[in-house]
């Protein structure tokens, strides 16, 4: 483990230098309501936020309704004085990721939101989430922040957004794209223009790629050894078949790939010592999945 005498260290910076690896670490999220806030982000952003204590209870109530949903503040500084207010609603999926959004004018025109009949129109592009949250870890400060900024530079900035927190201090920079719901972290500015060259054609460029938020931490570390095996970058190069409780707490995985279908077994086990956030008090050994191939067998 890195040293951790004197001043305590940066989350991400441990867990850099640590090799603690990426894979399957992708938040489990379904659905992704975005609301777009220009008032101050606290660690709890709803809660002290200065909506008011109706349109937050609704916000809850849309959360709720929706399985495996998350909340996130999103921003543009460049926004500012728009005189309105972005709302989107990105359901993840393998089998078909859609993005629909609309804008308005005041906070309480979200006491009329239903996601579930709708939310807006569909939108034909990609939006890149980089987690800025500062009050949550300072890491996501000072390495998202840098991040945003040159993805706006080398994107169309209506597609760029910080958001609050995503999950996975300690692997900032955090950027997720929606609607398809692909993490990728530890990437830094120097990385940006190729990593969207990837994800822009459909590729999932591997080195920094964290796991697909629509599977489980289980199936996220399958999938992730099976395209390093195979070289299989695209997105939807992968289908998930099935899932199989073997003894001693594993998992054999099983994906549909363009040349048929293959097994993956997972198993769970503790990492090395590490700060999960900036501020653990303690260090803690997360659990990790780590994955064997093994041959195709009968189900």
């Amino acid at each position: 483990m890195a040293s951790m005498a004197g001043r305590k260290p940066f989350c991400a910076d441990v867990s850099r230098e640590n090799g603690e690896p990426l894979g399957a670490t992708a938040s489990r999220i379904d659905h992704w309501l975005l609301v777009e806030y220009r008032g101050q982000w606290s660690r709890n952003v709803l809660g002290a936020s200065l909506l008011s204590e109706d349109v937050k209870q609704h916000l809850r109530e849309q959360i709720a309704a929706l399985p495996k949903a998350r909340l996130l503040f999103v921003r543009r500084p460049e926004r500012r004085r728009h005189p309105r207010l972005a709302v989107y609603h990105a359901h993840s999926s393998e089998s078909g990721s859609t993005l629909t959004g609309l804008e308005i004018e005041r906070y309480e025109e979200l006491l009329a939101l239903d996601v579930r009949a709708g939310l807006g129109g569909p939108i034909d592009h990609p939006l890149f989430v980089i987690c800025t949250h500062g009050k949550r870890d300072r890491c996501c400060a000072r390495l998202g922040r840098p991040l945003y900024d040159e993805v706006r530079a080398q994107a169309d900035e209506a597609w760029v957004w910080q958001s609050s927190h995503v999950g996975g201090d300690r692997f900032a920079g955090n950027l997720v794209v929606l609607p398809d719901g692909l993490f990728f972290g530890r990437v830094e500015p120097i990385d940006v223009w190729g990593l969207l060259d990837e994800v822009l054609a459909r590729r999932i460029p591997l080195e920094h790629y964290r796991g697909r938020c629509c599977y489980p931490f289980v199936v996220q570390a399958a999938e992730r050894a099976l395209r390093e095996e195979e070289s299989l970058t695209g997105v939807d190069e992968l289908r998930l078949v099935a899932v199989e409780r073997l003894e001693g707490g594993r998992r054999r995985v099983r994906f549909r790939t363009p040349d048929g279908e293959e097994d993956v077994e997972v198993a769970g086990q503790l990492g090395e010592l590490t700060y999960l956030t900036c501020e653990a008090a303690t260090p803690k050994r997360p659990l990790r999945f780590v994955a064997t191939r093994r041959a195709p067998a009968p189900w």
